[in-house]
């Protein structure tokens, strides 16, 4: 399937949410109407996509609790994941934008990098994705909408502005993952105070159960899965709303710790 969307013109409803992240402006009310079912919150995410200034390095996952999964077909909802918006965690905090006045948070994850480009298929399980995977690393999903609302009005809102991302803090490689998956655990804490603590066992199925879902939800959306990109699979300890000025942590014991600082965006996005 090809995405034949125009760059330059997408419609009123994608253009909008590309303008206020490109401008570092709040975006309020939803900007046109609300998406009825996923797909039509993946045409609204794919002509974004279209008219984005960047290349996918990679795709998030977030969860659909019931009773919304039923009511819309599926556990998950998806987003992309850009490059410039993809950083690696240091010594000091790494600082990442957030829109003032829209929705940010942050997410302690498991981060998947596929070591092959995924054949195209749609019948992935958790057990056939687990030879693509190359490695498997701790991460910090930034969650992040012009739209202050964008999670309040179910998961077809939340899927339409990039599936809520505004990033990826890279942490260290997770040695002997395949035997400790199941095991791993982390939590996160804001300015100090725990937020939230969780693991690898508090993502339904499992991070590689996310793998499977997104090969097939890409597969039906006419994308693929390449070598090298990351998927972050799932909020291990729960979303946590962060502003500007704050600071998280989140604690993956002893495979290591991510700080980060919330700043204000600055709009330069060209």
């Amino acid at each position: 399937m090809s995405h034949a969307y125009d760059k330059t013109n997408p419609p009123p409803t994608a253009r909008a949410f590309v303008e206020a992240r490109r401008a570092g402006r709040f975006l309020s009310p939803y900007p046109g109407p609300v998406p009825a079912t996923l797909a039509e919150a993946y045409d609204i995410q794919d002509e974004a996509i279209a008219a984005w200034p960047d290349r996918i390095a990679g795709w998030k996952l977030g969860r659909i609790r019931s009773p919304l999964d039923q009511q819309y077909g599926a556990g998950r909802l998806a987003g992309p994941i850009f490059s410039r918006n993809v950083w690696q965690a240091g010594a000091e905090p790494t600082r990442f934008p957030v829109i003032d006045g829209g929705f940010a948070a942050v997410e302690a994850e498991y981060v998947v990098a596929l070591g092959e480009t995924a054949p195209d298929r749609g019948d992935w399980t958790a057990e056939s994705v687990a030879p693509l995977v190359g490695r498997v690393l701790t991460g910090v999903e930034i969650a992040g909408s012009p739209f202050p609302g964008i999670n309040d009005h179910g998961p077809a809102v939340t899927a339409s502005d990039f599936g809520n991302n505004a990033g990826l803090i890279l942490g260290e490689e997770i040695s002997g993952w395949r035997d400790r998956l199941p095991d791993l655990i982390c939590t996160v804490a804001i300015d100090g105070e725990p937020v939230g603590r969780g693991g690898a066992g508090d993502i339904p199925g499992g991070p590689l159960d996310s793998l499977a879902f997104l090969l097939n939800l890409l597969h039906a959306r006419g994308r693929r899965l390449e070598a090298g990109q990351l998927i972050s699979t799932g909020a291990a300890t729960g979303v946590h709303d962060i502003h500007i000025g704050q600071s998280a942590v989140a604690d993956f014991g002893p495979d290591g710790r991510i700080a980060c600082r919330a700043v204000a965006a600055t709009g330069a996005v060209s």
